[in-house]
């Protein structure tokens, strides 16, 4: 293999490169893709700040730039932002961001005044930096497609988790749940794919206590149901925990989780192994930890490389993203 592909019809050249945030992910993308990264030299100063260089020369080449935005997030969106900007100024032809999980995302609005509208800042910051292009996968809210001046490929992880949980369940007994009234939009395109019922449940966030939820009310009929909870993320695990408690309080013969992106930030393993969650379905847009004895085993992992890959190649041979889903998801 080499650490570029080579478009003959074109004279194009593809090239990744990765930062340290998720090593296995990109490894997974370069295999689908049939290349190697782009050697690359990426260390800490002794003070914090991030040093980036690549090895080989790239100029001229259609440059993906890939990083997921995990803990700690601030770091690794600065060590991308570096990247996008080392490869500007070595005269490459097209910088692509390819961030599968888009840091910020649910700061898409100002709920209050004096707040900042920081996914927007993100697209800033990319764009200054250099990017002429965003790949990202489920993000939280699509108005942030808008915030950045230039294409962005929505990728949707629907296709892949939905077929997952079809091979998993009896669709006679199936109902889909919505988490929140942001998350009816999603959860009813579910329910068209696999031609079960859709269920809402109602919750009201504290405005002043970050990631505290309380219940209200359900609307739908899950008694003696298998319920699968249908999400973008899983952060601290209290929305899903208390909704699937909802649930069972409701008659619910079974509860399933399927999300995009394993946040799991503090106390989420220790709240999924608690609860009577059977299965946790999520994609790797986020490194999860390698030790399998510190994730719940009722944890399940889908690869998204093979989603990646085939976005980046379509972008690449100036092809259709639209048409990895058909035209819908």
């Amino acid at each position: 293999m080499t650490s570029g592909i080579i478009s003959h019809d074109t004279e194009k050249r593809l090239v990744l490169v990765s930062g340290r945030a998720h090593p296995e992910l990109a490894d997974a993308v370069a295999g689908e893709l049939g290349c190697e990264l782009v050697p690359t030299s990426a260390y800490d100063f002794a003070n914090g700040e991030i040093y980036v260089r690549f090895s080989e020369s790239v100029r001229g080449a259609s440059a993906f730039v890939l990083q997921s935005h995990t803990q700690p997030i601030n770091k690794w969106i600065m060590e991308q932002l570096l990247m996008v900007d080392a490869l500007k100024r070595a005269s490459v032809r097209t910088i692509t961001v390819v961030c599968p999980f888009y840091g910020y995302a649910r700061q898409d609005k100002k709920h209050k005044g004096r707040e900042p509208i920081s996914a927007r800042l993100m697209a800033d910051l990319f764009k200054t930096a250099g990017a002429t292009r965003l790949i990202s996968v489920d993000l939280h809210t699509a108005q942030i497609q808008g915030f950045f001046d230039g294409p962005v490929d929505h990728l949707w992880a629907l296709p892949l988790l939905a077929n997952y949980v079809r091979g998993r369940v009896d669709r006679a007994k199936l109902t889909i749940v919505s988490p929140d009234a942001g998350r009816v939009r999603v959860a009813d395109v579910w329910s068209d794919r696999l031609g079960a019922p859709l269920a809402i449940i109602h919750k009201r966030r504290s405005p002043n206590v970050a990631n505290q939820v309380t219940v209200h009310e359900l609307v739908g009929e899950v008694e003696g149901r298998t319920c699968v909870i249908v999400d973008d993320m899983i952060d601290t695990a209290g929305t899903i925990v208390q909704a699937a408690d909802a649930l069972f309080e409701n008659g619910a013969a079974d509860v399933l989780v399927a999300a995009t992106h394993a946040v799991m930030s503090g106390p989420a393993f220790e709240r999924l192994r608690a609860s009577r969650i059977s299965e946790v379905v999520v994609t790797d847009t986020l490194p999860l930890p390698q030790d399998e004895d510190k994730r719940p085993e009722s944890l399940t992992v889908l690869s998204i490389a093979p989603l990646i890959a085939r976005a980046i190649r379509e972008v690449f041979d100036d092809g259709s993203v639209t048409s990895l889903f058909d035209g819908n998801v």
